[in-house]
C-alpha cells in the first residue's frame, strides 16, 4: 500500500488535499497530512478513513523523521526556508520529494547526492513556478520542432480578483501570502530586451508598467520579475532577442503601488517613524505623491485615518501588510482568478509569426481558490504519476522535460486548466 505524506495544510494546500484524498481513496493508498496546527490538518481531511492528520513542528528532527520514514513520497508546501529540513530527511531515508518552490542554493547543492541515491526531487512544481515552465517549454519545443526560430519570449502571470467580485479601487484582493505581495519587486529585475540586458532597481519597478491585452479579459499591466536571464538556458532560448518573465496586475494597482514604494511604505528594513502615533502620521511620506487618480485607492487602504498602528509591527512593511490583510481581504464568496499569458514571436518558413497562449482559471470561493488549485494540482498529479511508475526520472529537476510536463498538462487540461492559443 502506497503512502503519500504532505507537509503543510495552509491556504494553498486546500485543493491539493482534496485531490490526494480522492486519488488515494480510489487506489487504496494512505494519505498523511502534517501541519503545525493539528486542528487545521484534521479539518482538511474530515472523516476520510484512509487519511491521517498529524501535528508536528517540522524543526523537530524526531517528529519529522518518523513521518518521512513511513512515506513512499513526500510533498512539501511549507515556507521555502523549511524545505531543506525535509529534503535532508528525504535523502537520509531514500524518499522522493516534490515542492512548489524555486530551487535555492541549498537544495541545488544536494543535486549530486540526490542522483547518487537514485531519487527524484522535483521542485518548481506549482503555478509560478510550475505551470508557467511546463506550458512555455511545450510551446517552445513545438515551434522548434516545426523549424521555427524564436525571436521574442514574454511570459506573464498574475493572481487577481475575478471581475464579478472586483469591487474596490485597487482591483485586487489577497489570495496568497500577503508578505509576498508587500515585497513584490523588492529584489529588482533583470531581463533581455532587443538584445540588451535591462537591469531595473526596485524604486523603478512600478514606474512604467506596460499594458498587455489578455484574450477574453482586456487590458492588464505587467512588471518584470526578478532574474529572467537565468531562465534563458533553462528554456533553451539563447537565440531570443527578448526574454522576460513578469507579474500581472490591473494598471491602477501598479500606478498607486508605485507611490507606496517611493514613499518607503513597503520597506521591511525601515522601522516606523517613532513619532508616528497613528496610520495617518505613519503614511505621511506618501502625501507628495497623492493626486486625484490615486487618492481613492490610498484612502481605501486607510492611509488617511487616525486608526492606531498595529502593536506587533516592527517595520513599514509590517504595517502595510496589516492594512492589506484588513482592507483587501477576500470575502467568503469572493472568487479569485489566475491569468497567465505567453507571447512568442518567431520566424517559420521565412514568415514572421506571433503566438499568444492564455490561461484563465477562476476560484470557487475564498477557500477553494484558483491559486490553491493551480499551485496544488500539479504537485498532486506528479506525485501520483511517480508512484505509478509513469515518471521515472532521477535527480534534481524542475518540470521542463516532456516526461514530466506531458502527462501533467494533459491531466490539468482534463480538470479545466487549459490554455487558449491565438495565432497571428
Amino acid at each position: 500500500m502506497k503512502k503519500i505524506l504532505l507537509f503543510g495544510a495552509g491556504k494553498s494546500a486546500t485543493c491539493l488535499i482534496d485531490y490526494l484524498l480522492e486519488e488515494t481513496a480510489l487506489r487504496g493508498w494512505e494519505f498523511l497530512l502534517a501541519d503545525g496546527n493539528l486542528e487545521t490538518a484534521q479539518s482538511k481531511i474530515g472523516n476520510a478513513p484512509h487519511a491521517k492528520a498529524c501535528g508536528l513542528e517540522v524543526e523537530n528532527d524526531q517528529q519529522r523523521n518518523i513521518l518521512i520514514r513511513q512515506a513512499d513520497i513526500v510533498i512539501s508546501l511549507l515556507p521555502p526556508a523549511l524545505h531543506f529540513l525535509v529534503a535532508g530527511s528525504c535523502l537520509e531515508f531514500g524518499k522522493n520529494l516534490l515542492t512548489a518552490s524555486y530551487v535555492d542554493e541549498k537544495i541545488q547543492a544536494l543535486g549530486p547526492e540526490i542522483l547518487k541515491k537514485q531519487l527524484l526531487f522535483l521542485c518548481e512544481m506549482g503555478l509560478d513556478p510550475g505551470i508557467d515552465h511546463m506550458s512555455a517549454v511545450e510551446l517552445i519545443e513545438r515551434i522548434k520542432n516545426q523549424g521555427g526560430r524564436i525571436h521574442s519570449f514574454k511570459s506573464h502571470t498574475g493572481g487577481l480578483v475575478a471581475p464579478e467580485d472586483d469591487n474596490n479601487p485597487w482591483h485586487y484582493k489577497i489570495s496568497w501570502n500577503p508578505r509576498n505581495v508587500v515585497l513584490a519587486g523588492s529584489a529588482g529585475a533583470v531581463y533581455r530586451e532587443n538584445q540588451q540586458t535591462k537591469t531595473i532597481p526596485y524604486q523603478d519597478i512600478f514606474n512604467t508598467c506596460t499594458e498587455v491585452h489578455i484574450p477574453g479579459l482586456g487590458a492588464l499591466a505587467y512588471y518584470p520579475n526578478r532574474d529572467s536571464l537565468g531562465y534563458i538556458p533553462v528554456y533553451a532560448l539563447q537565440e531570443a532577442d527578448t526574454f522576460i518573465r513578469t507579474t500581472l496586475r490591473y494598471p491602477e494597482f501598479c500606478t498607486a503601488w508605485n507611490q507606496l514604494v517611493k514613499a518607503g511604505l513597503t520597506d521591511e528594513k525601515k522601522a516606523p517613524d517613532p513619532h508616528a502615533r497613528n496610520i495617518k502620521q505613519w503614511s505621511a511620506p506618501v502625501l507628495p505623491w497623492v493626486n486625484e487618480t490615486n487618492r481613492a485607492q490610498l484612502a481605501f487602504l486607510g492611509l488617511f485615518e487616525d486608526s492606531p498602528l498595529p502593536q506587533q509591527a516592527k517595520s513599514n512593511a509590517d504595517i502595510l501588510q496589516y492594512l492589506l490583510e484588513t482592507r483587501l481581504a477576500m470575502q467568503p464568496d469572493d472568487k479569485d482568478m489566475i491569468v497567465m499569458l505567453h507571447e512568442i514571436d518567431y520566424t517559420l518558413e521565412n514568415v514572421t509569426r506571433s503566438l499568444k497562449s492564455a490561461l484563465m482559471v477562476k476560484g470557487e470561493n475564498n477557500i477553494r481558490t484558483a491559486m490553491a488549485k493551480t499551485v496544488g494540482l500539479p504537485l498532486g498529479i506528479a506525485a501520483i504519476q511517480i508512484l505509478l511508475g509513469e515518471i521515472t526520472l532521477k535527480g534534481l529537476h524542475i518540470p521542463i522535460l516532456p516526461e514530466i510536463y506531458g502527462p501533467v498538462l494533459k491531466e490539468l487540461g482534463q480538470r479545466g486548466i487549459r490554455f487558449r492559443e491565438v495565432f497571428s
